[in-house]
């Protein structure tokens, strides 16, 4: 499964989540949805407008988790 992990960068970086909605143009309940890893589909929009407000690449704020219940075939 794909995990978002903005909230440990955004932490370790000293930045809310309300200075990342500002610096994204992002309305702040989609920028809490992202923070709380509560997004089903991911919009290559908002999650670029994040890499490039962050100064970060994808693999930075993303990660890919194996799912050990549902194994791939």
């Amino acid at each position: 499964m794909v995990r978002l992990k903005i909230d440990q960068y955004l932490e370790a970086h000293g930045i809310t989540r309300y200075e990342l909605a500002k610096r994204t143009e992002v309305k702040f309940q989609t920028i809490d949805r992202y923070y709380k890893n509560r997004v089903v589909r991911y919009d290559s929009y908002i999650l670029n407008r994040i890499c490039a407000a962050l100064e970060c690449d994808l693999c930075d704020i993303m990660e890919y988790v194996k799912d050990e219940e549902n194994p791939a075939p």
